[in-house]
C-alpha cells in the first residue's frame, strides 16, 4: 500500500526540504558572495601593488609636515 501524506490536523502545511526555500539560498549566497570577493580583491592586491612612491622635498616652509613647518607665516623671513 502507497504511503500518503495526510495535511497536519492543526492547519499547518507541510514543509519541504531545506534547499527548495530561497530565503535561504538568499541567507547563505549574501556572505558566501562576500567571501568570493575578498578573494577576488586579495588576487588583484598580489599580482598589482601599488608602487612606492618617494617622499617630495619640501620646498618652503609652507610645504613642511605640520610638527616641522608650524608657525610658519609668523616666523619672519631669515
Amino acid at each position: 500500500m502507497p504511503e500518503s501524506r495526510a495535511a497536519p490536523a492543526n492547519g499547518e502545511t507541510s514543509s519541504g526540504p531545506w534547499w527548495r526555500f530561497p530565503i535561504v539560498w538568499m541567507v547563505i549566497g549574501g556572505p558566501a558572495i562576500v567571501v568570493v570577493a575578498s578573494f577576488v580583491t586579495l588576487s588583484l592586491a598580489i599580482r598589482h601593488p601599488d608602487p612606492v612612491l618617494k617622499a617630495p622635498v619640501a620646498k618652503s616652509k609652507a610645504e613642511l609636515p605640520a610638527v616641522q613647518g608650524r608657525n610658519h607665516a609668523a616666523t619672519p623671513l631669515r
